[in-house]
């Protein structure tokens, strides 16, 4: 079930006064119509409504709490049926003295003193009472937990898609002030346009990501800024190709999960190579899918491993996670490939 603010609603006071006065006019009409006399049934109803209303609400607000869902069922029975009784005694001197002598017109018998026949039937309709606004009750108890379960859990949801979209390592920015800091003591005229660069990423990490999807366009772009950054880190030694094919404008992806298998392409397989590295990025859309991929060499360490595992790194992990919590498993695809010593990522993914 859908629990959210607009579709739960408390219960007021407006709310308990509507029902006791649907239920008190059902009973007025009922047993008037059994006893043929509207104005014993308004009377008895009277009297007897402040009985049925002490009982429910001490029931539900007392005996419940206390008892029930403490696991104290036995104390909880000996105590609602003391309750009745002691009720139905009141109910009985209250009819026999303000209203009339004829205590049980609907029994078997006139009777002017309580029966066992008359006591049990009275605690039979007693009971019918509290079962019912009991049930009513128990009801709303449950709807109200499933919805803070239900709102806690959102709540953790977007903490932890939150903590997810701030995991760029931080040793790309260490690396990228250390590259800015060279720049400035070479004097270099590359140093501004890094800076704006390095000012942009970081300025879309932390007010663009907060929404659960963005647009594909903007996604690129951060992309792009990234890879300037990685450019200049690595100079000559690395070379980038990315592609882009397809209609990308009106498409829409979660933030910075494309980034993060970005990012573990450079930590892997830029980061623990040595000479020259070539990265390769594609990104196509097609319909209401975005196929995307990007490959990097194995670590220098491993190719001689006829299977290298870079699918359990922290940012693989990340975007795994990120993946499992956002979409729904038949809206994307992941998979990793090794293949000529190439290290790939493959995602299909909705973007509609």
């Amino acid at each position: 079930m859908n629990f959210n603010s607009k579709s739960f609603y408390p219960i007021s006071l407006k709310h308990h006064i509507i029902f006791w006065l649907i239920y008190f006019i059902i009973t007025v009409v009922r047993w008037g119509g059994i006893h043929g006399d509207y104005l014993y049934s308004l009377k008895t109803t009277l009297t007897g409504f402040p009985i049925h209303m002490i009982l429910v609400y001490s029931n539900i607000y007392y005996f419940m709490p206390k008892f029930i869902y403490k696991k104290k069922y036995i104390q909880y029975i000996v105590l609602i049926f003391s309750a009745i009784l002691i009720m139905v005694v009141i109910k009985f001197n209250l009819t026999y003295y303000l209203v009339s002598h004829n205590i049980w017109p609907e029994g078997p018998e006139n009777i002017e003193s309580m029966t066992l026949s008359y006591t049990i039937d009275m605690m039979i309709g007693e009971l019918y009472v509290i079962a019912f606004v009991s049930a009513i009750k128990l009801t709303l108890d449950f709807l109200k937990e499933q919805k803070r379960v239900a709102d806690l859990e959102k709540a953790k949801l977007e903490t932890e898609l939150l903590f997810l979209k701030t995991q760029i390592s931080p040793h790309f920015f260490f690396n990228t002030l250390n590259n800015i800091y060279s720049l400035a003591e070479e004097k270099s005229n590359k140093t501004g346009k890094i800076i704006l660069k390095l000012s942009e990423l970081m300025r879309y990490l932390l007010y663009e990501t907060k929404q659960k999807r963005q647009t594909l366009e903007k996604e690129i772009l951060c992309i792009e800024n990234y890879l300037h950054l990685e450019r200049v880190r690595h100079n000559q030694l690395l070379e980038i190709n990315m592609s882009i094919s397809g209609d990308i404008h009106n498409k829409n992806i979660a933030p910075i999960l494309l980034l993060s298998f970005i990012e573990n392409a450079f930590k892997h397989g830029v980061n623990k190579n040595i000479g020259r590295v070539k990265i390769d990025i594609d990104f196509k859309v097609n319909e209401d899918f975005l196929y995307f991929s990007v490959s990097n060499p194995l670590p220098a360490e491993t190719k001689h491993k006829k299977r290298f595992n870079n699918s359990s790194g922290i940012g693989i992990k990340n975007a795994k996670k990120r993946l499992s919590l956002g979409y729904n498993k038949k809206d994307y695809k992941l998979e990793f490939i090794n293949d000529n010593n190439l290290f790939i990522v493959k995602l299909k993914i909705k973007v509609s």
